[in-house]
């Protein structure tokens, strides 16, 4: 006569057998430490921007101009209710060293928005690739034989594959002074 069990004990003996059969599954291999971030275009030049840094990703929204501003200042557009600065990253580093002019169709433009301490700011560029992932101590230092230019103080090394994608800091960049002054 087979004696009957109580619910407790019969949920003790299926996870028994859950135990003994999971024992034979095989490990899973220790994941690489990888770093992530948002792959953009600029120009003729690859960055990556850390995950942690970028809020989201937008297409190029409309906007309103602003009087007495630099040029690279596009405006001001209304984000859920938020006024978000738009900066033209491309005409700001171009201001400093022709080149970083936006070069693609408004079709391919995005705006990567940046929300860090007192700054709520979008960071207009040619393109974005999405979700970029490298192992993390593949980060290089940037080769010796670039010429440092404006951009250069706000990259903070570079990944290789099939471009050479520099890591771009936008905390660092809407720090800086010539960033804050918008001013004409």
């Amino acid at each position: 006569m087979t004696e009957s069990l109580t619910a407790f004990e019969l949920l003790l003996q299926i996870d028994q057998r859950c135990r003994l059969l999971a024992a034979d599954l095989p490990s899973q291999p220790t994941r690489q430490d990888s770093w992530s971030g948002i792959g953009f275009r600029l120009g003729e030049h690859w960055y990556v921007a850390p995950m942690g840094e970028v809020s989201e990703v937008l297409h190029e929204p409309r906007f309103t101009q602003v009087p007495g501003v630099k040029s690279w200042v596009k405006g001001v557009a209304n984000l859920r209710g938020r006024l978000l600065p738009i900066m033209d990253l491309g005409a700001f580093f171009s201001a400093k060293e022709p080149g970083h002019e936006l070069s693609t169709p408004r079709r391919q433009r995005r705006v990567l928005v940046v929300e860090h301490q007192e700054v709520f700011a979008g960071l207009m560029v040619d393109e974005v690739f999405g979700l970029q992932h490298f192992a993390r101590d593949s980060l290089e230092p940037v080769p010796a034989d670039e010429a440092p230019g404006p951009m250069s103080a706000f990259v903070e090394g570079c990944f290789q594959g099939e471009q050479n994608w520099r890591v771009f800091s936008p905390f660092a960049f809407v720090r800086s002074q010539g960033f804050m002054n918008i001013a004409v």
